[in-house]
């Protein structure tokens, strides 16, 4: 099914006219764009600075860019042809050598050359942009984007910006007007739109000009040897100033939609200005926060210190990585390792809620834009008694604590004892799953779990639970199992705040009960449903895993392992 078959389910189109999901609001822009410039197509853009190795933010571009394209193509019934165009800024010179790249020696003698005429420090490519440029597309295409890739380098060398470089030429004191006013008088002073490539040295060089000649469309400056040396501005030999550059690029493809960072945001009315001043019309834009790392920094390629996109795909699946661009992209988020096992449990929610969900909800559903509009069914096992549950990534990652191993075939006897028919190959979702949780247990959860011995009052309560549990052995309905931790905690640890009540209108359950399970049993503040968890596991396996928890088996196991890490 495509995007067209979707303006075919009733309602979909008027309502997404008035959804508040953010991609839809952002079509809505273009719709009013197309009415009134009367244009037939429409060109989406993102761009990439390819100075490091791609990481999420990069990703995140294309994925948000897509979700917009997406709504703007169910907003106009698909009857308006788009276009979503991946450019890479790879003629850029090379300023400083990237801390997270090997044979860094071989790249310093190499700086302010075009990325594209620097030597591929891992041997790969025919230079360092076409690396970055591959990893990129690389993993766009493993996510099955539909986009096509650009190189600038690509575009000023083959003679597609000759036109646009031209009228830069022709119109250099319009731009200049623009651009100096934004400068330091210092920077005014030898500022110029233009930056040659030295015929010489084959660096990108911050030079004045010494003369631009909008008639003959060529600049002349002092080169690096100290001659002077005139050029054409078309074919290669200079390329725009990354401000001008925007500006310039949008002018000469006719972009029609382009999403930035913030920190790009008090350059908008210059882009806006030099687009107009090159005869372009400006596009729209959507402007999101920044990404910071685990110490609330500013990520970035060239430092490294976000998570690559190979790394979250070690741990967890792309629709959960899309799941983070999805949600609120204007605000700043984390994005570390520690946000994985949840990006990667609220898509299975959010994937278990869509079905039952009228029009309006699926349309703010993250599904439907991760899916582009059509996610698949969440997938689920089932008992002999017919009782489904979903498995979690935090049930899994519980699953290889206590049953001390990182064999998945472990876990997958866990799993199918609970439901005999389920396998990887009828379950490929939860098979990529265990591989996941098994890989994130064993580099981030493990090292980092503390446990604790119970109170007075938690030993009694965890005692009367392996006693009320026992009672239940072989069930795996875990409804009745949560029912029965629900029980035990409403006798021990009452909610006595009163904002919790249960069906029959007795006091629910106190938080620190569920807190006691987890630190005394997992050696984690947070964890899954524990019903569900004891059906996976098994009724005498968790009343087991209790039993070591009072005697302080689990505290002890675990410092063993401390200490043989050292």
């Amino acid at each position: 099914m495509s995007i067209a078959d979707l303006v075919h389910i009733p309602d979909l189109v008027a309502t997404a006219e008035q959804s508040a999901a953010w991609p839809f609001e952002e079509a809505r822009k273009l719709v009013e764009r197309v009415k009134r410039t009367g244009q037939r197509s429409v060109l989406f853009e993102t761009g990439y600075g390819p100075s490091g190795l791609p990481h999420i933010g990069t990703f995140g571009e294309v994925a948000r860019t897509t979700m917009v394209r997406n709504a703007f193509r169910i907003l106009t019934e698909d009857k308006i042809p788009t276009r979503l165009l991946c450019f890479s800024d790879d003629m850029d010179g090379m300023r400083k050598v990237p801390d997270n790249v090997p044979n860094r020696e071989l790249l310093a003698e190499h700086l302010h050359r075009p990325l594209t005429r620097v030597p591929d420090p891992f041997g790969e490519f025919e230079s360092f942009g076409h690396h970055n440029n591959a990893m990129l597309r690389r993993f766009l295409d493993t996510f099955g984007f539909q986009y096509e890739f650009a190189s600038a380098t690509d575009y000023y060398t083959s003679g597609r910006f000759d036109e646009i470089l031209i009228r830069a030429a022709e119109r250099y004191q319009a731009v200049m007007d623009i651009m100096l006013p934004t400068l330091g008088e210092e920077r005014r002073a030898t500022y110029s739109c233009f930056l040659p490539i030295s015929p010489t040295t084959g660096r990108v060089l911050y030079v004045p000009m010494k003369h631009v000649d909008g008639k003959n469309h060529t600049v002349t400056f002092e080169d690096e040897d100290g001659s002077d040396v005139t050029l054409p501005v078309t074919g290669g030999n200079v390329k725009l100033q990354w401000k001008p550059d925007f500006g310039a690029r949008w002018a000469a493809l006719g972009v029609d939609f382009e999403m930035y960072g913030k920190d790009h945001q008090p350059n908008t009315v210059v882009y806006d200005s030099i687009c107009r001043a090159l005869g372009g019309v400006a596009p729209e834009h959507f402007v999101y926060e920044l990404f910071l790392d685990d110490k609330g920094q500013k990520i970035s390629k060239s430092k490294g210190n976000g998570i690559t996109i190979d790394e979250w795909l070690k741990y967890a699946s792309p629709e959960s990585l899309a799941l983070f661009m999805y949600s609120k992209p204007r605000e700043a988020k984390k994005l570390y390792f520690d946000v994985i096992p949840r990006q990667v449990d609220d898509y299975l929610t959010f994937l278990e809620k869509f079905p039952g969900q009228i029009v309006k909800e699926q349309l703010g559903n993250p599904v439907f834009h991760i899916h582009g509009g059509h996610p698949p069914k969440v997938e689920t096992v089932s008992d002999a008694e017919n009782h489904s549950t979903t498995v979690t990534f935090a049930m899994l990652l519980n699953l290889v604590a206590v049953a001390n191993s990182e064999d998945p075939q472990v876990l997958w006897g866990f799993i199918r004892r609970y439901s005999s028919t389920v396998s990887a190959e009828n379950h490929p979702g939860l098979a990529k799953m265990v591989g996941y949780a098994i890989a994130y247990y064993r580099d981030f959860v493990r090292p980092t779990k503390v446990y604790r011995a119970p109170t007075e009052q938690e030993r009694a309560a965890l005692a009367d639970l392996a006693k009320a549990l026992s009672e239940h052995a072989g069930s795996t309905d875990g409804n009745a199992l949560q029912a029965v931790v629900y029980e035990i905690g409403r006798a021990h640890f009452p909610d006595l705040s009163g904002k919790t009540k249960s069906p029959d209108g007795r006091p629910g359950v106190s938080q620190t009960w569920f807190a006691t399970i987890y630190q005394v049993l997992l050696g984690a503040d947070r964890g899954p449903r524990f019903g569900s968890f004891a059906a996976l596991y098994g009724v005498n396996e968790t009343c087991a895993l209790i039993r070591k928890g009072l005697d302080g088996s689990l505290m002890t196991e675990h410092q063993n392992f401390l200490d043989s890490r050292g």
